[in-house]
């Protein structure tokens, strides 16, 4: 029997009661937008605005809570979006950029003096391991 081993799992973390922040915005955002219809729509028909504030909650509440195969309704929507608006064959157009002419600068050889080169004398740590090694033991 096979068991679905959960990798990579992430959470966001509960900031405000028990929605996470994104959750609380899309809710706060209805409701201040139901806020602010009652007073345009709702005194003069509260019927239409029953109508447009529970479309709004419900939007929300799904933008807030759906998940589908562990993406959220707004990724969801993005990706659509992303996927309907770009080409669907990729073809790889070589760029024709002109290529760059410069003058090709000659350069003299610099004269470089020559110094003798130093003899170094051996050091004494070399002259005594040629020593042991050409000792002959007895």
């Amino acid at each position: 029997m096979e068991f679905t081993v959960p990798q990579f799992v992430e959470r966001e973390p509960k900031l405000i009661g028990p929605f996470t922040f994104k959750q609380f915005i899309f809710v706060a955002i209805a409701g201040a937008a139901c806020f602010f219809l009652y007073f345009f729509i709702g005194k003069k028909n509260m019927p239409l605005f029953i109508l447009i504030a529970i479309l709004l909650f419900g939007g929300s509440l799904a933008l807030a809570f759906i998940r589908i195969k562990g993406y959220t309704l707004p990724i969801l929507i993005k990706n659509f979006f992303a996927f309907t608006i770009m080409p669907k064959i990729f073809l790889w157009h070589r760029k024709l950029i002109p290529p760059k002419v410069s003058k090709i600068k000659k350069f003299e050889k610099a004269e470089v003096e020559e110094t003798p080169l130093k003899i170094i004398e051996e050091s004494s740590l070399q002259k005594l391991s040629t020593q042991v090694e050409t000792k002959k033991l007895k």
